[in-house]
């Protein structure tokens, strides 16, 4: 099955020291998204976004903010084992046990 495109036709235009060419709506490309353009050949264009980097929380301002919170010491740092961690074990066990 061949794949249906769209097909527009634009004007390029000056916006200040460049041309400009407005992607019609119909494109879908939402507003504010930041591209990439390559040019393949003369006028030939290929558009593609920019991949965005991932946000980051900057947590430096936190220190300080309840000091009555201490670390733990490590002998106090036992967690619980997840019930997931406890069925592979066990199922090794069986295995094993099996094979005995």
């Amino acid at each position: 099955m061949a794949e249906e495109r769209a097909e527009y036709i634009g004007k390029v235009f000056k916006s200040g020291n460049s041309a400009a060419l407005r992607l019609p709506k119909g494109l879908g490309v939402p507003e504010g998204t930041e591209v990439r353009m390559v040019q393949e050949a003369p006028m030939t264009f290929r558009v593609e976004p920019v991949a965005q980097p991932r946000k980051t929380i900057d947590v430096s301002g936190f220190a300080g903010k309840a000091p009555w919170l201490k670390p733990l010491p490590s002998e106090l740092r036992e967690f619980e084992e997840r019930p997931s961690t406890i069925a592979a074990r066990e199922a090794v066990e069986r295995e094993a046990a099996r094979k005995a």
